[in-house]
């Protein structure tokens, strides 16, 4: 069940089984809220300048891509989003911005990603939950396969991940990724790498060699603490562990708190 509730300030929060899963300001796309989204954009904004071939695993209100299309106009982006009545509403309550290039498909992310053709991406934004958690099926070696072949060889992954704080889940999921995409970081607000509590850590991972410098400078302008980590220090972070097959994969920890306490920023 989805919800959909507009502020005093003109923005539309989307909530997703109780819990917010998007923030839209129809006249500000800049205007991102979740700081995990922000630092999916700052990942993005480190990128050379120009048009990107963006999938989405996920979409509910479809912020980031209204993102790309604002800062990198005509960007060509697919949308995997299950959920066609909470499309149809956001459509419906906030439409995208004329001239854009998003194409949302009502299927499942798993199953669209695998009937992409090779190298058809620049970009693979892994955002998606059901049930407030990250899907099993988008957590595993097999998975992040899947996602290795639809990219350029220059391409990069992103993937939203979230996590108690002894961080075993995410561990698993990262040495998954970095299997098939050796170049990897980790972006977190600072209390989350401090383990003091549940949250959200965007993983990265290419073939090639990361921008570290210009996307450590784009994450600094975040409101909010946070950190980039990669090379030993991500894996003193995470520690040592074995990636989740299709067998064994299970979704992330359930967030510990009730969805009322759950705060926008």
């Amino acid at each position: 069940m989805f919800e959909v509730e507009t502020d005093a300030h003109g923005g539309t929060t989307v909530s997703v089984d109780g819990f917010p899963q998007s923030y839209v300001h129809p006249d500000d796309p800049e205007l991102l809220v979740f700081g995990y989204v922000q630092h999916l954009a700052a990942v993005l904004d480190a990128l050379p300048a120009g048009r990107l071939a963006v999938t989405h695993v996920g979409g509910a209100a479809m912020t980031l891509p209204r993102y790309v299309q604002h800062t990198r106009p005509g960007s060509p982006q697919v949308v995997f989003e299950p959920d066609a009545a909470l499309t149809d509403r956001v459509r419906r309550d906030l439409p995208l911005p004329r001239g854009h290039r998003i194409r949302v498909r009502p299927q499942p992310g798993r199953s669209g990603v695998t009937a992409l053709k090779d190298r058809s991406a620049d970009v693979v934004v892994v955002d998606a939950y059901a049930d407030s958690q990250v899907p099993a099926d988008l957590t595993s070696l097999e998975w992040f396969g899947e996602v290795a072949r639809v990219l350029q060889p220059e391409g990069l992954v992103l993937m939203n991940a979230a996590d108690e704080p002894d961080r075993r889940h995410v561990a698993r999921v990262h040495a998954g990724l970095a299997a098939h995409l050796p170049h990897t970081l980790a972006v977190a607000e600072v209390d989350i790498w401090k383990r003091r509590r549940f949250g959200n850590l965007v993983l990265v991972g290419s073939r090639q060699p990361l921008p570290l410098a210009t996307i450590t400078r784009q994450v600094a302008k975040a409101p909010f603490p946070s950190r980039v980590l990669n090379g030993t220090e991500l894996t003193r972070a995470l520690g040592s562990a074995v990636p989740f097959t299709d067998h064994d994969a299970r979704p992330s920890p359930p967030p510990p708190v009730p969805a009322g306490q759950w705060r926008l920023r």
